[in-house]
């Protein structure tokens, strides 16, 4: 007799922060699909991020809680995936804030400072004649400049004087040398996010001086990591949860890990979705999503952190030593969410708050 035919393997499940209808699930399920078979693949991953690119919508245009589902997707499937798309996303959303268009290619956005002495931009004296803007050189180091020698091309800030402006250059273009041998890091080890040295590179301004971090998308975009952040922990949560059913009933000590975890979880994706339904109301301008966004990824990044110690107690340290997967996705959270600046953001909300108080309480 043949044999029967197996069943289907079970979908890739999305991590949805909306309810959302089952043709967009689909979509996020096979999203999910093809980032776990492009895991820790940083070629793979690019051109996902350039697909996602072309079908996904910005923050604030009416589906801001299906954008951030699909981060949240990509990072439960793999983080190197959403360390990719993620500022992917965030550079075609700047650009269409700016009302400018997006030169094809893969794209990375370099605006964190470093130490030394800041990246500065020099007006080359001409004009392109273009939409773009003046023409600038920029000269110096940039610091944390993720993949800067795989991407093409990458929105960096820079200082124009005592003004701080956001530019567009080519990451081909002479004069751009990432340094090498400075990334060191166990998480996230093939999304290289050391320095670039730049050399008198061409650069086109976007935006006025101040624009990049005045304008209301400088909040969302951090919104969206903190997307990614949740669903790198629902990844580690969901090993959390196969460990405590796995062959025999779980004790009461897994039960409480996981009644803990999901109740964080559960915090971290309400304060996700109402920040997506009032960037799509047109209420986090200003004050707001500043506010918003420092409280959010607040919320966010301690219920990661709380899940990866769960996780750690719970599932002890097998897992940690001899599954490839959960190693990887461990170590890479850990990375990741320490773009949560902890204390100093919380200080940086407390001032917000005495300048500015909520109404709310």
């Amino acid at each position: 007799m043949p044999p029967e035919p197996r069943s289907p393997a079970p979908p890739f499940r999305p991590v949805l922060l909306a309810d959302l209808p089952g043709d967009r699930r689909d979509e996020l399920a096979a999203l999910a699909g093809r980032a776990r078979d492009a895991a820790a693949d940083v070629p793979a991953a690019i051109a996902l991020a350039a697909d996602a690119g072309s079908s996904l919508p910005e923050p604030g245009a009416g589906s801001t809680s299906y954008l951030w589902s699909a981060l949240a997707t990509l990072g439960a499937a793999d983080l190197t995936v959403a360390r990719v798309a993620e500022p992917h996303l965030d550079a075609l959303a700047i650009l269409g804030q700016a009302g400018l268009p997006v030169a094809p290619g893969a794209w990375g956005v370099y605006a964190a400072e470093g130490p030394g002495m800041p990246l500065q931009a020099h007006p080359d004296g001409s004009t392109d004649g273009s939409t773009r803007g003046s023409a600038w050189t920029l000269s110096g180091r940039k610091h944390w400049c993720s993949l800067a020698g795989h991407l093409d091309r990458a929105l960096v800030s820079a200082w124009a004087g005592e003004e701080r402006r956001l530019f567009e250059i080519d990451l081909h273009a002479p004069g751009v040398t990432p340094v090498a041998g400075t990334w060191v890091a166990r998480g996230l080890p093939g999304v290289d996010s050391g320095p670039v040295d730049l050399d008198a590179v061409p650069a086109r301004a976007v935006g006025e001086a101040g624009w990049y971090l005045e304008r209301p998308g400088f909040a969302w975009g951090g919104l969206g990591v903190a997307a990614v952040w949740y669903g790198g922990a629902v990844g580690v949560a969901r090993r959390l949860l196969a460990g405590a059913t796995g062959g025999r009933a779980p004790d009461q000590v897994a039960l409480m890990h996981l009644g803990a975890v999901d109740g964080v979880l559960h915090a971290a994706r309400c304060a996700l979705a109402d920040a997506a339904a009032a960037i799509d109301a047109g209420r986090l301008v200003g004050v707001a999503g500043a506010r918003s966004a420092l409280r959010v990824r607040q919320v966010v990044a301690a219920a990661a952190e709380e899940v990866l110690t769960r996780a750690a107690h719970g599932l002890g340290p097998g897992p940690l030593a001899t599954e490839e997967e959960h190693a990887r996705r461990v170590v890479d959270l850990e990375l990741y969410v320490r773009q949560w600046h902890a204390e100093r953001d919380q200080a940086a909300l407390g001032e917000l708050l005495l300048d500015d108080p909520d109404p709310a309480w």
